[in-house]
C-alpha cells in the first residue's frame, strides 16, 4: 500500500473511495473556483501542456478518468477534435457541474459522462485510443489496480496522460509551499468550500503520492512502456506519459 492510500478525508473509519465520493460531492459548487485560484491560474498552463502530448496521436476515443468538473474533458476536446470523450468519476456532484458546463459550451454530443470507478471500469478491452487523468490519481484508493485497468481499457500502442499536483523538493520553493498548502490552502479552502476537512486532505495527499522517478517505476509496473515525465513550475506539477 502507497502512503497516499492510508491518508482519507474524514479519518479512518470507511473506505477511502467512500469519502473521496462525498469530500468532492461537498465541495463541488465551489471547486472550480478555488482550483483556479489556489493555482494562481497555472493549473491552465498544466492541463494545455499535457493535452499537447497527444497531438501527434490524433486520438479520436479518449476516456478522462477522475474527470470532475469536465475542465480537462472541455480542453482536450476543444484542442484535441476527437469523435467522443467519455469524462468518469465517482462524485455525482462532480459530473453534474461537468454536465453543465458542457451542455453551454454546446459539446454534449461529443462529450459524455457517467458514474464509474476506476478501479472496476465498466468498459471492455482496448476500447479507447486515449486515456487521461487529471489532478485525480492520488485519490486513487489503489493505485495499482485504478492504473491496471486504464491499461486494460486502452487499445495497443494507445497513450496514457496524467497530471498531478506534486510537492517542490529544492530550497526555497519547498518551504514556500509548505507554508501556502499547511495554512494558505485549508483556510481559504474552508472559507470558500465549508468543508473543513477537504483543504487539509489534498496537501497531505501531494505530499505523500509517489513522485518522479517513483512513480515512473509504478507505471511500469503496470505494464506501460515508453514512460516519461517532466515537472513544472519548481516541481509543482508533474506530467507522465506512457504508452500500452
Amino acid at each position: 500500500m502507497y502512503k497516499q492510500e492510508k491518508i482519507k478525508p474524514y479519518g479512518e473509519e470507511g473506505r477511502k473511495g467512500e469519502q473521496v465520493e462525498k469530500m468532492f460531492d461537498n465541495i463541488a459548487p465551489t471547486y472550480d473556483l478555488l482550483n483556479h485560484s489556489l493555482s494562481l491560474g497555472l493549473d491552465r498552463y498544466w492541463r494545455n501542456t499535457a493535452i499537447d502530448t497527444l497531438l501527434p496521436y490524433a486520438p479520436k476515443q479518449i476516456l478522462d478518468v477522475a474527470t470532475g468538473t469536465g475542465d480537462f474533458a472541455l480542453l482536450a476536446t476543444r484542442r484535441l477534435k476527437p469523435d467522443q470523450l467519455l469524462g468518469v468519476d465517482l462524485s455525482e456532484g462532480m459530473l453534474e457541474v461537468g454536465c453543465r458546463k458542457v451542455a453551454e459550451a454546446g459539446l454534449s454530443d461529443v462529450i459524455k459522462f457517467q458514474k464509474e470507478d476506476c478501479l472496476q471500469l465498466s468498459f471492455s478491452d482496448n476500447a479507447f485510443d486515449a486515456v487521461t487523468v487529471a489532478y485525480g490519481v492520488r485519490n486513487f484508493e489503489d493505485l495499482d489496480r485504478g492504473l491496471c485497468e486504464m491499461r486494460r481499457v486502452l487499445r495497443e500502442g494507445g497513450r496514457l496522460v496524467i497530471i498531478e499536483l506534486t510537492t517542490p523538493r529544492s530550497f526555497p520553493m519547498k518551504q514556500v509551499f509548505g507554508l501556502y498548502s499547511h495554512v494558505l490552502m485549508p483556510l481559504v479552502g474552508r472559507f470558500i468550500s465549508k468543508d473543513t476537512k477537504a483543504y487539509h486532505y489534498l496537501p497531505a495527499s501531494m505530499e505523500a503520492f509517489p513522485q518522479g522517478e517513483e512513480m515512473q517505476k509504478i507505471l511500469q509496473k503496470a505494464g506501460f512502456k515508453d514512460v516519461q515525465f517532466e515537472r513544472f513550475t519548481f516541481g509543482l506539477s508533474t506530467l507522465y506519459t506512457a504508452t500500452k
